[in-house]
């Protein structure tokens, strides 16, 4: 934790410079080739696969490969992301000339700001702490994590300025659980006939209540005469009008005790959209519409359970 404050005092204007960089390799179709040795290669490898599956294309690039072929994998107009906490590694200072043969720039993340890389470099990120968790404060330890963690704050900062949205995300991840969570969509989810109660407002609550308890559900949407949402009414409504009226409010039509205006949502979104409907304002039913308008071009309404 002290290490992680140390870095974050040592931001400068590079991070801005940084992310520069980045944004206009990418506007160019240029891709971020990540290299390191080690340790630092360990986390470089983590830092591309963050970048890549939020729109940046990364690719990883083998120090010792490089120099037997695999610097095939460079063109012109690509940005390299070097990392070393010394800035000296053999393998990378190596490497360094090499890869200034093509026209690319150089970012580096290195905790030496005047070694051999950070004068190769464009830009130079300064992870320097000031020692490792280890107790000899030999292992690489808090400076692999100082690395990884302005990794991470250059790919999240650019995924903004980029305007990346979850929807993009969820084409990056078709698979497991933030690919299920992200691409599901309400209409997946939802309750539909004969598990989604819905009645006229001129509907008594004693018969809507059946409607409910047919359906299951603790609630019923509520249309007007032409199919258009009108309201809800639900076990919580009949709770506090029992409580003010008594008995009297079963043979109530529900245009006089139903909630207007509900909280609704389209049945194209996303589950997750929904879920944080559900979370911000605390309740249990949502009422889903859709956009295919029938002959009078009235949304038809639905319930999508908790």
């Amino acid at each position: 934790m002290a290490a992680l404050k140390a870095v974050r005092a040592q931001l400068d204007t590079s991070f801005d410079e940084a992310v520069d960089l980045v944004l206009q390799t990418l506007r160019q179709r240029g891709k971020i080739v990540v290299v390191g040795i080690g340790k630092s290669g360990n986390i470089g490898r983590k830092i591309a696969a963050t970048l890549t599956s939020t729109g940046s294309t990364s690719v990883v690039l083998d120090s010792v490969d490089a120099l037997h072929g695999d610097l095939g994998i460079v063109n012109d107009g690509d940005l390299v992301l070097a990392l070393s906490y010394s800035g000296e590694s053999d393998e990378l200072v190596t490497l360094l000339p090499a890869l200034k043969r093509f026209s690319v720039r150089v970012i580096a993340l290195t905790g030496s700001p005047k070694s051999t890389l950070a004068r190769y470099s464009d830009v130079v990120l300064n992870v320097r702490i000031p020692r490792e968790a280890c107790p000899f404060n030999l292992a690489p330890t808090a400076s692999t994590t100082a690395m990884l963690v302005m990794g991470d704050a250059l790919a999240m900062t650019v995924s903004q300025a980029r305007g990346f949205k979850a929807q993009e995300f969820a084409r990056y991840h078709p698979s497991g659980a933030i690919g299920r969570s992200l691409l599901l969509q309400v209409s997946e989810i939802m309750r539909t006939a004969p598990r989604n109660a819905v009645a006229l407002e001129t509907v008594n609550v004693k018969e809507a209540l059946l409607r409910m308890t047919q359906a299951k559900s603790g609630s019923v949407t509520v249309i007007n005469a032409r199919g258009k949402l009108a309201g809800v009414f639900t076990d919580g409504d009949l709770r506090r009008h029992m409580a003010a009226d008594g008995d009297s409010v079963l043979s109530q039509p529900l245009a006089k005790v139903m909630t207007r205006h509900p909280i609704c949502i389209r049945a194209d979104a996303l589950a997750a959209e929904a879920l944080k409907i559900f979370k911000e304002r605390n309740i249990d039913d949502l009422i889903v519409v859709n956009r295919k308008t029938n002959r009078l071009g009235w949304w038809t309404p639905r319930t999508c359970p908790k």
